[in-house]
């Protein structure tokens, strides 16, 4: 099953491993090392994330290292973006109203 993008981003734990794995690719070992929970745990984590194609595995010798994988972080940034479309819309509009506000105020 493949996860959705939108609920692997949604875990501050799953965050906090890309933010580690964006400066430099980790080892699940080494990426256990900075969170509390068992290394299991965190492998979940990382199987939620390469399902969803946010980190993608490199093995090298024994190790398996995990490489963040910047590229579908743009079906975020294309959500975001229409967001951020409707918002300025929105503040645009507001502002509008605003300044008819405050031109009838001071006709007063």
């Amino acid at each position: 099953m493949t996860q959705d993008i939108f609920n692997a981003i949604a875990d501050p734990t799953r965050r906090a491993i890309l933010a580690l794995v964006a400066a430099q690719a980790m080892t699940p070992n080494a990426l256990a090392e900075h969170f509390d929970s068992t290394r299991q745990g965190v492998s979940k984590h990382i199987k939620i994330l390469a399902e969803c194609e946010l980190l993608k595995q490199e093995k090298v010798g024994r190790e398996i290292y995990y490489h963040y994988n910047p590229k579908k972080m743009k079906d975020v940034d294309k959500w975001l973006e229409q967001l951020k479309k409707q918002w300025e819309k929105r503040f645009s509009q507001l502002d509008e109203v605003l300044v008819n506000l405050n031109s009838k105020k001071n006709e007063k």
